[in-house]
């Protein structure tokens, strides 16, 4: 059993993350190990919440995973831990479409998790009570627990706010306005963490100390602690990738796979090397910033993040992007794997592994996308569906090679090349798919066979 609670909001831009993220960080620094977890494909959350927490953020997507996967994932990620903190996604039953379906109520519902709400109090005094009945009472079976007020005027307001809930909700915490707790954004959303470091760290810190201040810890862990006991099994990446095998066992010989890191590939779910590892494939974390090729290795795995931002630096490592033209390794790449693996980004030189250019654009392109694999490539078998997640501000020209690595709307994306290079702009969840993974490390250690 673990304890468990999930912060969640009426709206997106209400104040989820410094709650979440600062309630981590209060309760880390009373010696409780704290189990951190993200609703939705969010990738940049979740960096915050390591920091405060010294886990891996994880990311909980019945969409990405399915909603069984939910509870076992969770019950993994949480393992050890005394209590786990669940940072919602936009408003508290915004799902896929119109619907439910992985919104922060349907994990809240699967997790049988109390639900702490956080209320942008600005501009308002005794309508927040009507705003915080009407989403205690939309759902009757789910468990609205409790209120953080958030940017909080002054002290009369406070007391409005709270004669106001009397009766209503229990209110676990009231945060002030503090513009030194503010988190840089750009075009996607926050600044990843690994970008802001050691100035990320104090951040989260000052979150740790404002939450601290003003929410009622005690009451926050004893809400945590109501949490009935979950069922369900534990997920375990080695059972996960066994099925897919080929062959009984660890797959041999053992591949070394690269795994991109750094500043500008920060988006990733941390099962994926969690799978890769159970593969019996050793796994090595590098940064195409300034590292080389690690040695011996013949699988590259490249997650998503903001190649964009520093495309002047990754041309500028003629030695990385020599070996990767030279070596004869088999490539996974996503989104930001897809940019690096162009012949170039906003006119800097990348790797060339297919002739395509990339630029930044002003439009977002943001969504679920259920796409269909056109052949057998790298990860995929021809005709296999998968759901994954399109969260980009680029375009790559030409869209996709003679041989597109999915379609998906009824059009072609990405480059697939026979079975050693794969890339498009789809984030795929591995947990949910952990066929790629297997598929991935057995053509690793074939390319080291031969």
């Amino acid at each position: 059993m673990v304890a468990r609670l999930v912060i969640a909001a009426p709206s997106s831009g209400s104040g989820k993350t410094t709650v979440a993220t600062g309630l981590m960080a209060a309760l880390r620094a009373r010696g409780l190990r704290v189990s951190p977890h993200k609703v939705g494909p969010d990738y940049i959350d979740p960096s915050y919440h390591s920091l405060a927490t010294d886990r891996p953020g994880r990311n909980l997507d019945p969409v990405l995973v399915g909603e069984d996967r939910v509870v076992p994932l969770f019950a993994h990620g949480a393992a050890g831990a005394d209590v786990a903190v669940v940072e919602g996604v936009m408003g508290l039953f915004d799902g896929r479409g119109s619907t439910e379906h992985g919104s922060t109520a349907h994990v809240a519902h699967l997790l049988e998790a109390p639900v702490v709400l956080v209320v942008d109090a600005s501009s308002q005094s005794r309508s927040v009570a009507a705003l915080v009945h009407g989403f205690m009472t939309y759902d009757e079976d789910l468990r609205v627990a409790g209120v953080v007020l958030n940017r909080v005027a002054s002290d009369r307001h406070e007391q409005l706010l709270r004669e106001s809930l009397a009766g209503v909700l229990p209110v676990l915490g009231v945060l002030r306005r503090d513009d030194a707790v503010t988190t840089p954004s750009r075009h996607l959303g926050l600044v990843p963490a690994a970008e802001r470091a050691p100035e990320a760290l104090r951040a989260v810190r000052r979150l740790g100390d404002l939450v601290t201040r003003g929410c009622d810890l005690d009451a926050l862990l004893a809400l945590a602690r109501s949490a009935p006991e979950l069922v369900g099994a534990t997920w375990d990446p080695a059972a996960e990738v066994e099925p897919y095998a080929t062959a009984p066992g660890a797959i041999t010989p053992r591949p070394r796979l690269a795994v991109a890191a750094g500043a500008a590939f920060t988006f990733g779910y941390a099962e994926t090397s969690e799978l890769l590892a159970a593969t019996g494939a050793e796994v090595v974390p590098f940064d195409p910033l300034r590292d080389r090729l690690p040695a011996g290795v013949s699988g590259l795995y490249l997650g998503g993040g903001f190649p964009e931002v520093f495309a002047e630096q990754l041309a500028a490592n003629d030695g990385l992007l020599a070996d990767l033209r030279r070596e004869p390794v088999v490539v996974y790449g996503e989104c930001a794997g897809l940019l690096y693996l162009c012949a170039a980004l906003d006119g800097h030189a990348m790797v060339g592994h297919w002739p395509a250019q990339a630029s930044m654009t002003p439009r977002l392109t943001l969504g679920y996308r259920c796409a269909h694999a056109v052949a057998d490539s790298l990860v995929t078998r021809a005709g296999e569906r998968v759901v994954g997640h399109e969260f980009h501000r680029t375009r790559v020209d030409p869209a996709y090679g003679p041989r597109p690595a999915w379609t998906w709307d009824e059009r072609s994306h990405g480059f697939a090349d026979g079975t050693d290079r794969f890339a498009s702009y789809l984030h795929v969840h591995w947990a949910g798919y952990p066929a790629m993974a297997t598929r991935f490390a057995q053509r690793a250690a074939a390319a080291v066979a031969a």
